[in-house]
Formats: structure tokens, sequence, C-alpha cells
């Protein structure tokens, strides 16, 4: 479902711009549908009035809590969308949220257990902000990043749709908006476009071509000198620093020679490098790497002049990370908390 099906059912009900804008508003920030309406002086007609229970439903299962796994970096969620189908979000530390914008990837990082089925279908942008109307219904969220399971270029109008109204009605602040991508060039494209303008990290992982080729196999053919060149001009554009992951594969990415890469590649530029120690699944033939290796690296980078932060894998210790909850939950239907 999108938001704009959302909109057409309310004018369907009566809703007045003013109205559709209250209700909208609500159910991105997790209030009652009508909260506020005397306050601001915006009583709703009646037909809608009499159509909200219904409506609050309809919204709240798009996005339901199947279950909950905390650990020491956040709170994984196990999403169920209104078609039965699992998603994963995780309830970050400082008041962030991450949302998934697919069921599955057809990118197929090598890495990531997303990807493994291939993309099963996109998610609508209302089940987009359904998400994070779920989050807030558990606490605050002043951020949301769009780093969840799929490849938010390849669903691109449903996740602009999503941040057009979570900037806006959702009050996130626009640089607390964050698309996460492999790098498309539609997406610099119309980032530029929309009223709404999201930081971007880009998932640089190496930068040697031939070894991002074997890592995401199917991603666009961007060489990475290219990729950071269209991430700079963005950069400059809407003033946030694009944030470079970089997941760590040890023998494979986090190499003397790939230190000194980054720091030609990255000099001068208005960017972040997040090192992301890979978050270890079972059969996929890669090691994480040890924390000593991982902390050199980033000091190394830091003394060549490089912004760099050393993150910690999200759901790393309940085997939560990289799409290995919606696995377990697809062999074990009834996954829970428990």
């Amino acid at each position: 479902m999108r938001i704009e099906h959302v909109r057409q059912r309310l004018r369907q009900l009566g809703a007045k711009p003013g109205h559709e804008a209250l209700v909208l508003r609500n159910w991105a920030r997790a209030l009652p549908l009508d909260a506020g309406r005397r306050r601001a002086g915006n009583y709703l007609p009646l037909s809608l009035r009499r159509a909200l229970p219904a409506l609050a439903d309809d919204l709240a299962g798009l996005a339901r809590l199947r279950s909950e796994h905390p650990g020491a970096d956040g709170i994984r969620l196990l999403v169920e969308l209104a078609d039965g189908q699992p998603v994963e979000g995780v309830l970050l530390p400082r008041g962030g949220f991450c949302v998934s914008t697919q069921v599955g990837c057809a990118v197929g990082c090598t890495f990531c257990m997303s990807g493994r089925d291939g993309l099963l279908r996109q998610l609508g942008s209302a089940e987009i902000v359904a998400q994070v109307a779920l989050a807030r219904s558990k606490r605050a969220v002043r951020k949301v990043v769009f780093m969840g399971m799929g490849e938010p270029a390849h669903n691109l109008a449903n996740v602009l749709e999503a941040i057009e109204l979570l900037g806006t009605l959702g009050d996130i602040g626009h640089k607390n908006l964050v698309l996460s991508t492999v790098g498309d060039r539609r997406v610099f494209e119309r980032l530029r476009q929309g009223s709404v303008k999201p930081a971007l990290a880009l998932s640089l992982h190496t930068t040697d071509a031939g070894l991002r080729r074997r890592l995401l196999p199917r991603a666009p053919r961007i060489d990475p000198a290219e990729l950071v060149e269209l991430g700079e001009e963005y950069a400059r554009a809407s003033g946030y620093p694009i944030q470079y992951q970089w997941t760590l594969l040890e023998g494979v990415n986090d190499t003397d020679a790939e230190v000194d890469a980054i720091a030609r590649l990255l000099a001068g530029k208005h960017a972040v490098m997040n090192l992301i120690p890979w978050n270890a699944v079972a059969d996929l033939g890669y090691r994480r790497p040890s924390s000593k290796r991982a902390a050199a690296m980033s000091l190394a980078l830091y003394r060549r002049g490089i912004l760099t932060k050393l993150r910690q894998s999200a759901g790393q210790d309940v085997d939560g990370g990289c799409g290995q909850l919606r696995a377990r939950s697809l062999e074990q239907p009834h996954l829970s908390d428990s």
C-alpha cells in the first residue's frame, strides 16, 4: 500500500486537506488519528470520525510486531506485514530506527543473508511509514535510516514518498533521514529533486572495482572512484557528509593496501568512513576480523586524515543481523522472543 492510497481513502471519507494532514501526521507519529483536532480547531467530518477506528486498525495491520530481540546495541524487531511476510527493523541507540524497504533483495551481496532468496516484493510507501509508526509506539524515534532489508534504490518511488512524509508531517529532520544504497545513478538524480533531501550512505566495501563486482554481484556497475565523485556532488549540494559503509571481511578488504586506497580516494572529501566488522553468518565463507585489526584500520585511516568511525554490527550478539531473523522465522514460523 502506498501513502497515496491512504490519502484517497481519507478524501473519500470527506477529509479536506487540513483533515488529511492531521490524520497522516498523527499516524506517522504513532498518536491517535484524531489527536489534537480540537486544539487545532480542526473538527473532522462525522463520516471520517466514524471511520477512524477501522482506518487505525488497517494502518496498524500494515506492520505488526511479531517478536523483539534485545541486544547490546539495540533491539531487533521482526515485523510482519499484512500479507504475512516478515521484515526486520532495529531500534538503535539515541533514538534511531533502521527500516526495511523490500522483502528480500536483488543485489545479492555475498556476505548478507537478506538477498539469499532474491527479491520477493517491494514495500509500499505506507508499509515503510508503518514500520516507523510501530517503532514510535515503543519509544521516541528522531532518526530513520533506510538500511534494513532491501536496496532502497530499487524501490525509489516508494522510498522517496515515505521520506517526504517523514520529513514533513512526520517531524524527522532531513539530515536524520539517511538513505543507504549500493549506488545507483538514479538516486543522485532524484534526491536533488525532492523538497526533503535526506542524508546519504553509500555501501562502498572496497576500492577495487573487480572485488566490488564479486562482493556485490548485481549492483550497478559503477567504479568506486566514480561513486565517490557522485557522492561528493550530493554532499556539497545537500551540506551533509556522505557516510561510506565498509563491511570488514577478514583478509578480503581489511588490508593495508585498502587503507592506502581509501586515504587517496576520500582525501579532501565531505565524508565519514564507517567501518563495520562483518556480522558473522554461518556458511557464507567469510570471517569477522579481530577487534584489534578493526581498531588498527580505523586508527590508520584517522591518522591519514579520514574521519573514521568504527561501528558494531547490530544484532551480532543475538544472531539477528543481515536477514538472520527473517531467515530463522521462515524456518520456525512461530519464532518469538521467548
